[in-house]
């Protein structure tokens, strides 16, 4: 059983960066599917980017972030960078044990970003 701790998030104003952690235990993720998803007040989570062999991002946000692991410290990075109010949210880490299925058994408990204008 995988356990995912985020963290790293905070308020930052509009045009800045912050860097996001998941530190896995219990497992590890260098066979894991992982990916960050993040929830808006109101709306649906969405995700923000994966990374499964290859890196894919939202469109919201690519070339603005970048999402990288260290399977060997099994940790996982969201680099954030020009942010924008509408990144607000509460940030998700979540892990996919098959890369075949790509569904997301594992997920932490979330970590706040909220970039003010």
């Amino acid at each position: 059983q995988v356990q995912l701790v985020e963290s790293g998030g905070g308020l930052v104003q509009a045009g800045g960066s912050l860097r996001l952690s998941c530190a896995a235990s219990g497992g590890t993720i260098s066979t894991y599917a992982m990916a960050w998803f993040r929830q808006a007040p109101g709306k649906e989570r969405e995700s923000v980017a994966r990374s499964a062999g290859t890196t894919r991002y939202a469109d919201a946000v690519k070339g603005r972030f970048t999402i990288s692991r260290d399977n060997a410290k099994n940790m996982m990075y969201l680099q954030m960078n020009s942010l924008k109010p509408e990144d607000t949210g509460v940030y998700y880490c979540a892990a996919a044990p098959s890369w075949a299925t790509m569904r997301y058994d594992y997920w932490g408990q979330g970590t706040q970003v909220t970039v003010s204008s």
